[in-house]
């Protein structure tokens, strides 16, 4: 396989497996928009955590809200627990990196806030601490997974939100992770807005 035909590879895979992803992820994308936007309209917050790309996408999804997406509107109230680098590096250093995220949601989380969880794999040991956290503090959990949803999948309630892409290579997987988040900005700015219902 020459490179013109390697490219080719990738836009033809990276199609088929978002539409494949639409059959199974319309509705839970919907329900996470409309449970985001109530969080958000009743004064709470989005938290956003993952690790390496997936650290990269919560603070992509904080940006959107906390600025702006594609219109004008207040801003909305979300954070990325990944942007800190003296908590991430104290907590890392006098407990475990398997806490990371998990302290600041004990610290920052509210009753009614959303945490959105972010693993290609599901099996995140920092992002399945900081779930176990949301459910103690009474925050729900919008969890976004690849490859079958892993321990992640599992440990989800039925109240949470379970957005897992029907693919195993993470690549694919965060193309479509992306593709989400543009899809809960969207859908976040429509009900705030009253362009949808």
């Amino acid at each position: 396989m020459n490179l013109a035909q390697r490219i080719h590879h990738q836009f033809e895979e990276s199609i088929a497996v978002k539409q494949a992803a639409l059959a199974d992820l319309a509705a839970p994308i919907e329900a996470a928009v409309r449970l985001m936007t109530q969080c958000l309209a009743a004064g709470g917050k989005v938290m956003a955590c993952g690790n390496g790309g997936s650290a990269a996408d919560s603070q992509h999804f904080a940006a959107e809200l906390l600025n702006r997406f594609e219109k004008e509107r207040a801003p909305l109230a979300a954070i990325a627990l990944t942007t800190d680098t003296s908590t991430l590096t104290s907590i890392a250093n006098d407990y475990a990196y398997d806490q990371v995220f998990a302290k600041q949601v004990a610290a920052l989380g509210r009753a009614g806030d959303v945490l959105l969880a972010i693993s290609t794999s599901g099996n995140s040991p920092n992002v399945a601490a900081a779930i176990t956290a949301a459910h103690a503090k009474g925050v729900r959990v919008v969890a976004l997974t690849g490859k079958g949803g892993g321990t992640i999948g599992r440990q989800l309630r039925s109240d949470d939100i379970h957005i897992c892409v029907p693919a195993s290579r993470t690549a694919r997987i965060q193309e479509v992770h992306l593709l989400t988040i543009h899809c809960l900005c969207d859908g976040i700015d429509a009900l705030t807005l009253g362009e949808s219902q």
